[in-house]
């Protein structure tokens, strides 16, 4: 099993009359405990700014709502929010009349000035204010510095001119170092992530320091905006979602033949690495996950059911079933490694207010692997996974970047076991070369990982795969072995990994990267052949023929439509190539190849049958962008 990311994003919902590019945009950490929600920091140098924007912005909102009640106001990546408990919604002309007060407090310059203030006094402080967000907060940490037998610290605030807030810093020197910034979306989200605390308002903002990346980073969430493929989804016919099945997909044929395709791919790659393909169950008895340490860790992420007195749950991942293959029979030194595939269907209770299209689904397909390695062969192993990694990304013009992520907090197994895992994990990749951060405490419970991350078209990052090497969960709790040269036992390494990822999240991914104009080797309709008029029809089909026999996927528009509307409802789908057929070509057993996005008075070329089908599927052969 490699996870799909699982760090859940704070339930939103969007407020009435909020804009339709509202809270889904953002990505906005869950903050549930006091420390928590006193971090204004993202880890970006522009979360000081971004942070004394959120300030701005809340002084704005206290001026033009007397009354309001503040929650938090974190730097977040690319911006900022706060949140509000006011008497009305927020509709989208108030964040104009809130952006205009915040130029004012920016003009006039207001210095940022940090206070501390005694634990009583600054309790007191806000209690006079009414403000009962800020209370909580710090009897909270009251409570806590109780419970740890230390002193309550200081309260820090800052103020800027009449503004006073709760708050850890860091911030700009002064208002006037705000840089240019803009308003974008009101959304509501519950207090500490709570569906049982109250609803409260939120405002997102971005702020940079030149207009210039001011005016970029809005062009980019523009085209972010016409990219989204849930919209694409449904206007290239592709998948749809229904509410009889929250956070599942479910595939057209035209999203169906991606899915296939990208599968195919990686079963060719596969089948030259020597994996071998494996099936198991999707439900599943909770002695298992027992066994495996996710009912103790991961149970409330689960889907669960009860029959026969016995309690179940829908498999979240594969990798506790593959040991019961490997444990069919007695393994030996030279069965390794020994690579299992699995294209299995997983289930994961996410909150409905995270699911996001195919980016953050309930139900999902993986194409998930575990290897079951000698020690002495790891680092060889995962030099090789790397360069599958580089390969099937290359197929999509994607580059992969890597991380090391280390031994979480929560970690389960014998220290010295992780302690040996991170030194060769490092090993293997040093050996592999190329650059890579480090994550400290950021693996898997189990297991160090490496994860895998793109840049797509618009220079987002996206988390993709993971390559998890494991000795403590399958090997340990599961008590695999192989028999060595000697004829001992011997603990084996269990590498988890998958390089798509979840091919739901894989291919939303894709299809915001190439805005739906998929290379001609993914295109799930590559070709369309466009007959001028209804007489051509015939000789359109025969054509359609010649080329499928060549393994190319085509349609006919037999429709009644004119010449130049077929083409352009074929260039709305995007499909990489149209075929035009008339009397001429007919006669001539011809066709003239327009391509897809050809600029008006470009050159067509006019080719025969054959050398359509041997071009086509020359080109369809060939696993790139382009």
């Amino acid at each position: 099993m490699a996870d799909v990311k699982d760090a859940k994003k704070e339930e939103a919902v969007e407020v009435a009359d909020a804009p339709d590019d509202a809270a889904d945009d953002f990505d906005a950490p869950e903050r549930g405990s006091a420390e928590e929600l006193l971090d204004a920091r993202a880890g970006d140098p522009l979360d000081p700014m971004r942070h004394s924007a959120a300030h701005a912005m809340a002084e704005a909102v206290l001026d033009l709502f007397p009354g309001t009640k503040l929650g938090i106001g974190p730097a977040i990546q690319d911006g900022f929010y706060y949140d509000f408990q006011l008497d009305r919604p927020l509709r989208p002309d108030d964040l104009a009349a809130i952006e205009a007060r915040m130029t004012e407090s920016i003009a006039a310059d207001r210095p940022f000035v940090r206070r501390e203030l005694a634990p009583e006094e600054g309790r007191a402080f806000f209690v006079e204010r009414d403000q009962p967000f800020k209370v909580e907060i710090l009897d909270d940490l009251a409570a806590r510095a109780k419970a740890d037998g230390a002193p309550m610290p200081p309260v820090s605030v800052y103020e800027h001119g009449s503004f006073v807030d709760l708050c850890k810093g860091p911030h700009v020197e002064s208002t006037g170092k705000i840089g240019p910034f803009k308003l974008l979306a009101v959304a509501g989200a519950y207090w500490r992530g709570d569906e049982m605390r109250p609803m409260l308002q939120r405002i997102y903002g971005t702020v940079w320091p030149t207009q210039d990346e001011l005016d970029q980073y809005l062009w980019r969430r523009a085209e972010a905006k016409k990219r989204d493929h849930r919209r694409l989804g449904v206007q290239l016919d592709l998948y749809s979602f229904h509410d009889v099945s929250p956070g599942s997909a479910f595939w057209h044929p035209k999203g169906q033949m991606i899915w296939r395709t990208l599968e195919g791919a990686m079963r060719e790659l596969q089948l030259r690495r020597g994996y071998q393909e494996v099936s198991t169950p999707i439900l599943v008895d909770k002695k298992l996950w027992q066994q495996s340490g996710h009912w103790d860790l991961y149970d409330v992420n689960m889907f669960k059911l009860e029959a026969e007195g016995h309690e179940f749950a829908l498999k979240p991942m594969n990798c506790p079933e593959s040991t019961f293959i490997y444990k069919s029979k007695v393994r030996s030194y030279r069965d390794l490694p020994l690579r299992f595939n699995e294209y299995g269907r997983l289930h994961r209770n996410e909150r409905s207010g995270t699911l996001s299209g195919l980016t953050r689904v309930r139900q999902f397909i993986q194409d998930d692997a575990h290897i079951y390695v000698r020690p002495d062969q790891l680092a060889d192993e995962i030099e090789a996974l790397l360069g599958e990694v580089r390969e099937a990304y290359s197929w999509v013009g994607l580059t992969p970047r890597f991380a090391f992520a280390t031994k979480p907090d929560k970690a389960i197994g014998d220290p010295a076991l992780w302690e040996r895992a991170e030194r060769l994990v490092k090993e293997a990749l040093d050996r592999a070369g190329g650059d890579y951060m480090v994550k400290p405490k950021d693996g898997t419970f189990y297991a160090p990982k490496i994860d895998i991350y793109i840049d797509d078209a618009l220079g987002r990052e996206w988390q993709m795969a993971t390559i998890q090497a494991d000795l403590v969960m399958l090997p340990e709790r599961f008590d695999l072995h192989y028999i060595d040269e000697h004829g001992q036992p011997q603990r084996p390494i269990a590498i988890h990994r998958a390089i798509y990822g979840s091919l739901e999240r894989f291919i939303g991914i894709l299809v915001e990267h190439f805005a739906g104009a998929f290379p001609l080797w993914l295109a799930p309709v590559q070709a369309v052949v466009i007959p001028i008029a209804d007489r051509h029809i015939e000789a359109a089909e025969e054509l359609a023929g010649v080329l499928r026999a060549r393994g190319l996927r085509i349609d006919v528009d037999g429709s009644d439509n004119r010449m130049q509307n077929k083409i352009r409802i074929a260039q709305e789908q995007k499909v990489p190539y149209m075929i035009v057929l008339g009397d001429r070509e007919i006669e001539a057993r011809e066709g003239t190849l327009r391509r897809r996005g050809a600029e008006k008075g470009e050159p067509q070329e006019t080719l025969g049958w054959d050398a359509l089908a041997d071009r086509l599927s020359t080109e369809s052969s060939d696993r790139r962008v382009g």
